[in-house]
């Protein structure tokens, strides 16, 4: 799985939501672009969920990651995020509806 940096794409699992990236660290870099960390997909703007209509909210907001933290590597003592990163968002139904990684915003580095 590949590290995650701040060029890496998140969306929620109706495809076109975009989540906001926000590192939280300036140590590590790949091609200039810094390492997202633990906490860093959390709690994030979701922007253009088209899960609209009568009693429907759309995805607004990343919740708890629930999988996806590195294991083995940290920087500054926080987890390196994996590009196999999950968690829920707000959008209805609760609990249901996920934010995933369709791109980890590189290919060069990676934890086997």
């Amino acid at each position: 799985m590949y590290w995650l940096t701040e060029n890496a794409v998140l969306v929620c699992t109706h495809e076109s939501g975009l989540v906001s990236n926000e590192p939280s660290q300036n140590f590590v870099r790949i091609r200039g672009k810094r390492v997202l960390v633990a906490r860093n997909p959390e709690n994030r703007t979701i922007t253009g969920c088209p899960n609209t209509g009568p009693s429907i909210k759309p995805c607004t907001k990343t919740l708890k990651v629930t999988r996806g933290y590195s294991a083995l590597v940290r920087i500054n003592g926080r987890n390196v995020c994996l590009s196999n990163v999950t968690g829920l968002t707000d959008g209805t139904p609760p609990g249901i509806v996920a934010y995933k990684v369709r791109s980890a915003g590189q290919k060069l580095v990676s934890e086997v």
